[in-house]
Formats: structure tokens, C-alpha cells, sequence
């Protein structure tokens, strides 16, 4: 009778791998979004696939920088600032659309300078 008293109940062990794909997700996504990009920089360097989203994400946001400085000191430049923020959304975009999904493909331009950052 011993035998009955010793089952052990246990959880179900599948939703514990969840929370860390959606994390990697989560994190890759905020690195497209401008200042945002310092969440999965500080916090998730560990991950490579976050890791790669985040070097282009950096990319985006020192020329996103960049055209707003220019933009401030040299408004005769403005309609051609606003091309180039234009290119730099839609290029965010095609980022988060590769992270959903689960793709790892350089922007162009951006990519190519990506590679020369070491986080």
C-alpha cells in the first residue's frame, strides 16, 4: 500500500519553452524600433538570432540620428530627409516582417554595416 502514497503529480513542461521564443521574438522586433533598440541590446545579447536584429537595428538608428541632425542644422535638405525617412520605416518594416518570420536576412545598405558591428 506503501506504493500508492508515492506518485508524484507533474506539471505539463510545454509552456515553459514557450515565454523564451516569444522573448526572442519580442526582443528582435523592438530592435527595429528606433531608441527601443537599447532593450534587446542590454538585455538579450546571449541570443544570436536577437543578436544579428539588433546590429541592423543599431544600423537604422545612427542614420536615423544622423537625418534628424541634418534635418535640424539643414532644412533646405528636408524633402530629400523625407525620402530618407521614408526608407528607413519601410526598411524597419521588411526587419520586423523577417522576424516574424524567423528569418535572419541582412537589409540592404543596412546590413552590409551591420556586419562591422561586435556586440
Amino acid at each position: 500500500m506503501d506504493g500508492e502514497n508515492n506518485t508524484e503529480v507533474t506539471q505539463p513542461q510545454a509552456q515553459n519553452s514557450t515565454p523564451s521564443t516569444d522573448n526572442t521574438q519580442l526582443m528582435s522586433i523592438l530592435a527595429y524600433i528606433g531608441i527601443l533598440v537599447l532593450i534587446p541590446l542590454l538585455t538579450s545579447k546571449e541570443n544570436p538570432s536577437v543578436r544579428f536584429h539588433t546590429r541592423q537595428g543599431l544600423v537604422l538608428f545612427a542614420i536615423e540620428i544622423v537625418v534628424w541632425f541634418v534635418g535640424e542644422s539643414l532644412w533646405v535638405f528636408a524633402p530629400i530627409l523625407a525620402i530618407l525617412n521614408l526608407a528607413l520605416v519601410i526598411l524597419s518594416i521588411v526587419g520586423i516582417v523577417n522576424v516574424i518570420q524567423k528569418k535572419e536576412v541582412a537589409l540592404p545598405i543596412v546590413g552590409s554595416l551591420a556586419k562591422h558591428i561586435n556586440i
